[in-house]
C-alpha cells in the first residue's frame, strides 16, 4: 500500500465496533457487540473503555449494555449539517446515466413544483422538453407522481390546485384531477418506491423517477431517467428501475436516511 494511504490498524479495528452500534441502532451487550463485529469480549473492551472516555459510546449503569454517546451524536449532526444533496447526488447521477445510456435528469422542490436543476444526456438525443428549470406537472409525469406520493397531502392538494389554474395537468384534461382520485396511484408509488410512465404525457416516451429522502425521512431530490419507449424499458424488475432505485438508495443513505440501507 502507498505510505501516503497507510492507515492506523487499531483505529480500523475500534472502528468496527462503531460501526455494528450505527448498523444494529440499540444497546448491546459486550459479548454481542464484541461478536457482532467479529472479535473476542477481551479485545473489544479495551476498545469500549478509550471511546467511552470522551463520549463516542456510553453504558448504561443498571443493565451495561453500551450505544452511542455524546460525542458521535455531534459528529453526526455536524456532519449532517455539512451535506449539500444536490453535491452529493450530481456525479452519482452521471455516472447511473453512463451506465444505463439514458437522459437522467435532478430535481428538486421549487416554488412551482418539482423542478429540473440538472441532466446528464445519453448518447443519442431524445426529443422533449425537459432542460434545467423545467417544472415537472405534478399529476402526469413521473418525477411529480414521486413528489406528489411522498409531500404531506395538503401541500400535494395546493400544488394540484394550482397546477390546475395553469392549465399544465397534461394527461388528466383541462381541469386535473382531484387527490383523492389519483391516491391510489401514489399509494402504489409509496410501496415500489419508484413512480413510472409509459407513453404519456409524451407519447413514444417512457420514465421512471426514485425519491431521494434525508435523514428525517423528508424528500429532498428526484431522480429520473427518461428515454424513447423501443430502448427504454420501464418494467418495474428491468436494469432501469433497479439501478435508479439504487442510486436514489445511494444518494439517500448518504444524506442519513438510513431505511435506505434497512437500518430503520
Amino acid at each position: 500500500m502507498d505510505k501516503s494511504r497507510r492507515g492506523i490498524q487499531s483505529i480500523e479495528i475500534g472502528g468496527r465496533l462503531l460501526a455494528t452500534l450505527v448498523d444494529e441502532g440499540r444497546p448491546m451487550s459486550l459479548g454481542d457487540l464484541a461478536k457482532k463485529a467479529g472479535m473476542p469480549s477481551a479485545k473489544a473492551h479495551p476498545y469500549l473503555v478509550s471511546f467511552s472516555s470522551f463520549g463516542m459510546i456510553e453504558q448504561d449503569p443498571l443493565t451495561g449494555r453500551y450505544e452511542l454517546g455524546p460525542f458521535a451524536l455531534q459528529l453526526g449532526l455536524i456532519s449532517l449539517h455539512l451535506l449539500d444533496p444536490v453535491r452529493i447526488a450530481i456525479p452519482m447521477v452521471t455516472q447511473l446515466a453512463s451506465e444505463i445510456d439514458q437522459t437522467v435528469g435532478l430535481s428538486v422542490l421549487g416554488n412551482q413544483g418539482p423542478t429540473i436543476i440538472y441532466i446528464s444526456e445519453s448518447s443519442y438525443p431524445i426529443h422533449v422538453n425537459m432542460r434545467t428549470g423545467t417544472v415537472m406537472s405534478i399529476q402526469s409525469t413521473a418525477t411529480g407522481r414521486v413528489f406528489a406520493a411522498f409531500l404531506p397531502p395538503m401541500q400535494v392538494e395546493r400544488m394540484i390546485a394550482q397546477e390546475n389554474r395553469n392549465g399544465v395537468a397534461a394527461g388528466f384534461g383541462a381541469s386535473g384531477k382531484p387527490l383523492k382520485e389519483i391516491e391510489p396511484l401514489l399509494a402504489d408509488i409509496r410501496k415500489r418506491g419508484m413512480a413510472r410512465v409509459q407513453g404519456e404525457p409524451i407519447p413514444g416516451i417512457n420514465a421512471i423517477c426514485a425519491p431521494v429522502f434525508e435523514h428525517t425521512g423528508v424528500i429532498r431530490l428526484g431522480i429520473t431517467a427518461i428515454g424513447p419507449a423501443g430502448y427504454f424499458d420501464a418494467s418495474w424488475t428491468g436494469e432501469i428501475a433497479k439501478k435508479i432505485k439504487r442510486c436514489a438508495d445511494d444518494v439517500s443513505n448518504r444524506l442519513g436516511h438510513l431505511q435506505a440501507t434497512g437500518r430503520a
